[in-house]
């Protein structure tokens, strides 16, 4: 071990991949970009330069484009048994799990969050996608068909359906779970045979190359998986207008996903998008409190609460309000902040000293409106980009706090009387419908809510359970399509209907 990070030890390859060079695949080399531009890694607990990586442009984009077109029309991937082009991608997810401790030392030092949550959640998760989508390659069936084709009497046909990859897909990820993103974008469209260029965040471009490294490992042929790193405003750009690109899968924020779309539209890109949320979390009163409180805690303080399903917006019944917000508030002060490394730590920094101010700028706002921070509301210390975990009461619905997506650990709490029509009302009175939680015995009440709440995920009595079975996205304007399930397959695969006359 070497101690190198914020004072704590550090896995030797990490300190040994850290050292670089920290470059971009493309066409199955690792090269720097063309303009010989680079971009400054931080870490976040700390404040201190990592190192930097390449600032791709639209050259360097037009290059990965190139590789996996070259990749996808003459390579071997789109024409391998299914079998071994499974077995490549399940491999991916072995590999993770072999590097684990690696890769969530990478992650934590790059995006701050504590090690030891990378190592037990997300990297077991990417892992767990990929294993899950390498299954998916040998079931993409088509069906057949019986046509009538009703000016043509008389003729008999044989005519089927074929499932057939997409082609050169753009996917952009963003920073709050660099690995698992990653994961989310890439296993279904490697399953299905399709090509990819990865355009990672700027803030958090370093597990992505590292996962690079371990897909090369696995057997990816050249040119079907290119990670370009870069600003979004410049590669991300560049990717998704990019006229040879098939598909974009994006993301991110809801005004970044709207910018997408218009620059897709040059080519009429398939595009699928995971956006923002303001998500409702509601607590009933006659709801296991013992597990709700801590429940609500994580669902607002997981990953510093940059995280796009973030029970945000929390309702509790009137008459256990005072409890819950007791619980809530001895729980936040509970939580040990500190550099990801250190294995005490609960809660790391925010990702960057631009996302401090944000969320720091919505709190002070939120108190010049009316409301009140009853724990926390500011920053942590002078090293780092540390906030504590923020409870807000007095908020009115109408508040910027309440409304918009703040993406870090604060949560607004409102009362409610009845779990009735005017509950759902308030709980779906948002431009988001990603995520909603509920907290309830009673059985009858949490089907009802579930069907009401306009939200592509509906937790009860639980809150975060990820599988790779299950479909995530969201209603309005936190996105378009689905990850993960057999709904991701839509995204990748086009329909091709074939019909064969064969007589009278």
């Amino acid at each position: 071990m070497n101690k190198m990070m914020s004072g704590f030890e550090v896995q030797p390859a990490v300190t040994s991949f850290l050292k670089g060079p920290l470059r971009m695949l493309i066409g199955g080399e690792w090269v720097d970009a063309q303009s010989g531009e680079t971009i400054d890694v931080f870490d976040p607990a700390t404040g201190e330069r990592l190192g930097a990586v390449p600032s791709a442009g639209e050259a360097d984009v037009d290059k990965a484009v190139r590789a996996a077109r070259t990749a996808f029309e003459s390579g071997p991937w789109r024409s391998m048994q299914p079998a071994e082009r499974g077995r490549i991608v399940w491999r991916i997810g072995e590999l993770l799990l072999e590097n684990a401790a690696e890769l969530a030392e990478i992650e934590s030092i790059d995006n701050g969050k504590p090690a030891a949550i990378a190592q037990a959640a997300d990297i077991p998760i990417a892992a767990d996608v990929f294993q899950y989508h390498a299954g998916w390659a040998t079931k993409l069936y088509g069906r057949s068909v019986e046509p009538s084709v009703s000016y043509m009497p008389g003729m008999r046909w044989h005519a089927y359906t074929r499932r057939e990859p997409v082609g050169v897909c753009g996917q952009i990820i963003p920073w709050n779970f660099p690995l698992l993103m990653a994961a989310f974008k890439l296993a279904p469209a490697l399953a299905t045979g399709n090509v990819v260029v990865l355009k990672v965040a700027e803030d958090t471009p370093l597990s992505a190359i590292r996962m690079g490294q371990l897909m090369q490992e696995a057997g990816v042929p050249d040119g079907v998986v290119n990670i370009i790193t870069g600003y979004g405003e410049t590669a991300g750009a560049a990717v998704a207008g990019h006229p040879d690109v098939d598909k974009v899968a994006f993301t991110g924020s809801t005004e970044v996903g709207k910018l997408i779309v218009n620059a897709a539209k040059g080519n009429l890109k398939n595009v699928s998008l995971e956006l923002g949320g303001k998500s409702p979390n509601i607590i009933l009163n006659d709801a296991d409190l013992e597990k709700a409180i801590p429940g609500a805690a994580e669902a607002i303080f997981f990953n510093h609460g940059q995280c796009c399903t973030a029970g945000s917006r929390l309702f509790v019944q009137s008459d256990i309000y005072d409890k819950v917000m007791e619980g809530l508030t001895d729980y936040a002060k509970s939580i040990k902040l500190g550099p990801g490394l250190d294995p005490d730590t609960a809660m790391g920094p925010l990702v960057s000293a631009k996302q401090l101010e944000r969320v720091q700028g919505y709190v002070e706002n939120g108190k010049k409106a009316g409301a009140q921070a009853i724990t926390g509301g500011q920053r942590v210390g002078d090293k780092g980009h540390f906030f504590a975990p923020t409870l807000m009461a007095d908020v009115d619905d109408k508040m910027e706090v309440y409304r918009e997506e703040i993406f870090g650990p604060v949560v607004c709490v409102t009362r409610f009387d009845e779990a009735d029509a005017q509950l759902l009302a308030r709980a779906n009175d948002s431009i988001y419908g990603l995520a909603a939680g509920v907290w309830t015995r009673d059985l009858e009440k949490a089907h009802r809510l579930a069907a009401g709440l306009r939200a592509g995920t509906v937790w009860v009595n639980t809150y975060n359970a990820f599988d790779p079975s299950l479909p995530f996205g969201g209603f309005k304007q936190s996105g378009w399509g689905r990850e993960n399930g057999d709904e991701v397959l839509e995204h990748y695969l086009e329909p091709k209907a074939v019909a064969i006359a064969l007589g009278e």
